[in-house]
This record gives structure tokens, sequence and C-alpha cells, in this order.
């Protein structure tokens, strides 16, 4: 979970400000900000078409999506990655139980480095009976990039949904829905988007073009700005991935930190985050290598997240709590120390890293 930047949490406060005096707030005010940050969004990942962007309360809700509006068929088979984060993993289980498919789980080889294979390995696993392939631009344990441009080639040669969870990267790693041409990219926005909780964004492609949302609430609605006719009711809904809203997206106090948020992600550039980040922890890789630490090659792994894999004489739980005594915050995942660096940090917070590690490395 990310920090939330000074001008989302302005953001916040000014929206519930807001609602305190629920009078100043026009109907139109229940899709203007909504389509601001559909626009934000797609500006982000490259998509022309802001309607195909729906306000999404969690990955797990845009996941449920897919799999209410994707077509199953008995004896076929969903792709995902071994571990790979829950979210992406428990919608493929319940509708292979319900449908009678298999989940083929892709196991990675068992060495450092492991992403050109691993991604080798989900292309083979993949076959004409695959009916969806769900991804992610990194491994969320270790930041282990995959190659969504192969992947996505392979799934639509197969006729295969190509579904991916971009909250671990989207944000501060460059996204091209038309390069990558996912069916569906859900992002939650408390990770690398800098935004709140309980809100996030999908983008669906024309595969998902006419579904059925999860839910029937009035603004899925065609005519819905129309408040004072609201009650003669509409069977058509609203075009693109808006009808895929969840209730309520209108949310004077999330949404407004969510447009904060996508126009800082916007103002400092993906693609800069990443240079930054690879910048700053060039000495840490250097460092870390030396004192016997293992690491995903440069050109597999994410500049913002990624593992060190310590030594067995290395007691993880104790740099854990050194680094914390510093200040540096960092995630256990196994045998690795997962650590996520970003704009907000600098050369003293690798510094501090270096030196636990030197410290209990001896």
């Amino acid at each position: 979970m990310s920090p939330i930047p000074k001008p989302v949490a302005d953001a916040g406060m000014t929206g519930i400000a807001r609602k305190q005096v629920p009078s100043q707030i026009m109907s139109e005010d229940f899709f203007s900000d909504s389509n601001r940050a559909r626009a934000l969004f797609a500006q982000l990942v490259n998509t022309p078409d802001a309607q195909r962007i729906a306000i999404l309360p969690a990955v797990s809700y845009g996941m449920a999506v897919v799999a209410h509006n994707t077509l199953f068929e008995t004896g076929q088979n969903i792709v995902v990655a071994h571990e790979q984060f829950p979210s992406n993993v428990y919608p493929w289980h319940v509708v292979a139980q319900m449908h009678g498919l298999e989940v083929r789980t892709v196991k990675p080889p068992v060495r450092l480095h492991r992403g050109d294979e691993w991604s080798t390995r989900i292309l083979e696993a993949v076959d004409r009976n695959t009916v969806i392939v769900a991804s992610a631009p990194v491994h969320w344990t270790d930041g282990t990039c995959f190659d969504l441009e192969a992947i996505g080639t392979r799934a639509r040669d197969c006729d295969a949904a190509f579904i991916v969870d971009g909250t671990q990267a989207v944000g501060a790693m460059p996204f091209d829905v038309e390069r990558l041409k996912p069916d569906a990219l859900i992002c939650a926005a408390y990770k690398w988007l800098l935004g709140p909780y309980s809100i996030g964004l999908g983008y669906f492609g024309p595969r998902y073009d006419g579904g059925k949302p999860l839910e029937n609430h009035t603004f899925a609605r065609v005519g819905s700005e129309d408040f004072r006719n609201l009650v003669n009711y509409s069977d058509q809904y609203r075009p693109g991935a808006e009808r895929y809203d969840v209730g309520e997206h209108a949310n004077f106090v999330l949404t407004p930190m969510l447009i904060a948020a996508l126009e800082q992600v916007l103002r400092w550039n993906p693609d800069e985050i990443q240079q930054y980040c690879r910048t700053l922890t060039v000495e840490l890789f250097a460092e870390a290598e030396a004192l016997g630490f293992g690491f995903e090659q440069e050109r597999w792994r994410g500049a913002h997240l990624f593992g060190l894999y310590a030594p067995e004489s290395v007691d993880l739980a104790t740099v854990f709590a050194r680094l914390r005594e510093r200040n540096v915050f960092v995630s256990l995942r196994g045998r690795a120390l997962r650590i996520s660096p970003h704009l907000y940090n600098n050369a003293a917070d690798v510094a501090a890293l270096v030196e636990v590690l030197r410290t209990e490395s001896r």
C-alpha cells in the first residue's frame, strides 16, 4: 500500500467538507468526477476511449465482471502464474468448479534468474482449450516481470481472454493498452496509483462490449443523468464499460482523491519513476551481490518492486526488525526481502538499508 500524497489527502478532506453541505451537489456532479477519472486513467494506460474505463471498488470486483461475462465450456482451462495475487486466482478457481474447467498453475524454474523461462512456460501452457490467461506485469512477491506482449499474443492466437491485474505496476511502470491489447486491465488505486483504498479502475476491451454488469443500479442505465425522470425506467445499459461501474461510483470523497492521485502520477510519469528507482538502487544491487544476496536480472525485474533473496546464514526476521528501527520498511516473502522504492525514497534510505544488510550478513 502506498502513502497518499498531500494533494490526494487534501482532495479527500475537501470531499468530506463538500458532503457536509449536500445541497451544493448538483445532478451533473454524480458523473463529472467519474468521467474525469476515466479520462485520466485512459491517458495513463494509453487508450483513446475513456468509455472503456469502469470505476471499481477492488480488483476482485473487476475479475468478477470478467467471469460474469465470459462464456465457459466444460473441458476448457484457465492459465495463471504460481503464487499469483489471490484476487486474480480465486475467481478462476470458482468458475473452474462451476463449469468443470482446469486451472493450470505455471510454476517458475527453481533458480534466481527465472523471468525469461517463467514467461516461456506460461506461453507453453496456453492452448486451444484455454479460455482465460490471467497475468500481471510483475509478480507481486518479488517483482519478476512477465512478457505480457508475448503472453497476450499467444492468448489471442488461441482466442483466450487476456486478463491483467495491473495493481503491482500501473502508475510506477509504463503500461500501453494499445500495444499489449489486454481484454481487461484491472487496477486497485491503493498501490502505485497512489490513491485511496476501496476504489480502482478497469479497462474493458471489445471482447466485453455489451456485457451484463454485476449490479443493477440507477447510474448503469442510459438516461440516468436526468434525475427528474429516473422512474422512467430504462432497459438500456450505459455504453462501453460504464455499465460495469460499481454502485455509488460518484463517491464524493474517494473519487476526487483518485483524480488527484492520477494527476500526480501523470505529472511524475511512470517512465521517469522507473528511471529514478533504477538509478537510486545501483549501489544497493552491487552491495547485495557482494554480501551473497540473489536477485533477478535487470531486464526481468521491476525497478520499483524487486526481491533480494538472502543467504541461509541471514536471519530475515532480524533484518526486517533492524530496518524498521531505521524507518526503512520492506516486506518479507519467503527467503526474499521485497523492496519497493519510489520517488519519496532517497540515497539516505538506500544507505540505511545497505548498512543493515552488511551488519546482519557478518
